[in-house]
């Protein structure tokens, strides 16, 4: 355990970071998966719903900007493929 003042409040900042940005990988995931989980009438609002949370979460550093636009390739390949 940190002694010196600084280190405590980094200490429970990064444990903040890092609760917020488990929940924001799980958003992210759970939309990849819906994406590809849906039927083929649901794949448009699921698409969308899902190129907004990766393009937040490359923005916020979530994951890399570019493995983000990666994803939202594939995916609209396979949406476009159902």
């Amino acid at each position: 355990m940190p002694r010196i003042k600084s280190a405590k409040k980094r200490m429970r900042q990064s444990a903040e970071a890092r609760e917020r940005n488990r929940a924001q990988r799980s958003q992210l995931r759970t939309a990849v998966k819906k994406v590809r989980a849906s039927a083929k009438d649901e794949v448009a609002s699921a698409l969308t719903a899902a190129e907004k949370t990766l393009d937040r979460a490359g923005r916020k550093r979530l994951i890399h900007p570019n493995a983000a636009a990666r994803l939202k390739s594939r995916l609209a390949k396979a949406a476009k493929a159902k």
